[in-house]
């Protein structure tokens, strides 16, 4: 079986454009901080839905990392709700 190299990302090897898998990658990021800062706080799902002003199956659907329903403004507001202000870097040499 031949090697597969990666082109930097999950997103980037199935062949998504550049735009698309950024997209991708800031969202994973963002659902990731989410779930991380759940555990923190102990906090069921019945609990994080209240806290975070949504239905229980969309913690369900946010735990079972359903990327695809979840926009990066969304996110960036779940974080905030739960005390995690989200920042941002650009990557000027990146772009180059």
């Amino acid at each position: 079986m031949k090697p597969h190299v990666t082109k930097g990302s999950v997103f980037d090897d199935l062949g998504f454009d550049v735009a698309e898998a950024s997209n991708l990658k800031i969202r994973a990021a963002l659902m990731h901080a989410i779930k991380q800062e759940l555990e923190k706080q102990k906090l069921t799902q019945a609990k994080a839905a209240k806290l975070l002003g949504v239905a229980q199956p969309r913690m369900s659907d946010l735990k079972r990392g359903k990327i695809q329903l979840f926009t990066i403004d969304v996110l960036v507001n779940m974080l905030a709700k739960l005390g995690k202000p989200v920042s941002f870097i650009i990557d000027d040499s990146l772009a180059a």
